[in-house]
């Protein structure tokens, strides 16, 4: 389980959810590259390939990774990790398919090419989803707001609030890849409109947004919100 909260790791040890989605996506790039190398040096020096006993081998692999990769279809939406190992057992699967392509139709034909060719082309196809998967991590690593998260429309519903004149300070980050955290000054100059108030705000924040943790602020003038409408401070 995750550590709990202490005087040095306040947040527990959530954050290293994020450490091990870009791990994650670090080691399938590194995958990818090692399946691209093998793929050149196969086009550089083709070798004999029994089609039939790699394609049946194969067809094997694509049972046992794609029904894993079901597994994490539903919950890959919610957590970058899930999706993480999803993209591991897909890319495992469609690696599979394109043995049992090439399997067959070096079989059928006796082109030895064909092979490191699909590999090519599937290696390809998984980067492009590997390298979105790599900056979401590197993006939640660095704090940046969840790409789930419309900031505009956070800053406008605090806005929106009743007796809120203003609204400065606002920071939005992922405390883990499923938590996100959120801190904001609100100016309201007729006083503190009292605990109910900031445990709507609260509850409006979590349902409106996912924002599960929430600091706020209430101030009477705002003196020191000179960039009070620059987003982000």
């Amino acid at each position: 389980g995750r550590r709990a909260a202490s005087k040095r790791f306040t947040y527990g040890l959530k954050g290293s959810t994020i450490l091990a989605a870009l791990l994650n996506a670090l080691l399938l790039l590194v995958a990818l590259g090692a399946i691209l190398l093998e793929a050149v040096q196969r086009l550089a020096m083709p070798a004999p390939v029994d089609g039939p006993t790699v394609a049946w081998v194969a067809g094997a692999g694509i049972l046992v990774n794609g029904a894993t990769a079901l597994l994490f279809l539903r919950g890959r939406e919610g957590d970058i990790n899930i999706r993480g190992a999803y993209l591991h057992m897909a890319s495992d699967a469609m690696v599979s398919a394109g043995v049992v392509v090439s399997g067959l139709v070096i079989w059928w034909t006796g082109l030895t090419w064909i092979d490191p060719v699909v590999s090519i082309v599937i290696a390809v196809l998984i980067f492009l989803q590997t390298w979105g998967l790599l900056r979401e991590s590197v993006e939640m690593a660095l704090a940046a707001v969840p790409r789930s998260i419309d900031s505009d429309k956070v800053w406008d519903a605090l806005r929106a609030l009743p007796g809120v004149a203003r609204v400065h300070h606002v920071h939005i980050w992922p405390m883990s890849t499923t938590e996100t955290v959120l801190t904001a000054h609100l100016v309201i100059p007729a006083g503190h409109p009292g605990d109910a108030f900031l445990d709507t705000t609260r509850a409006m924040l979590k349902g409106r947004f996912g924002i599960g943790h929430a600091t706020l602020q209430v101030e009477l003038s705002g003196a020191e919100a000179g960039d009070a409408e620059v987003r982000g401070c």
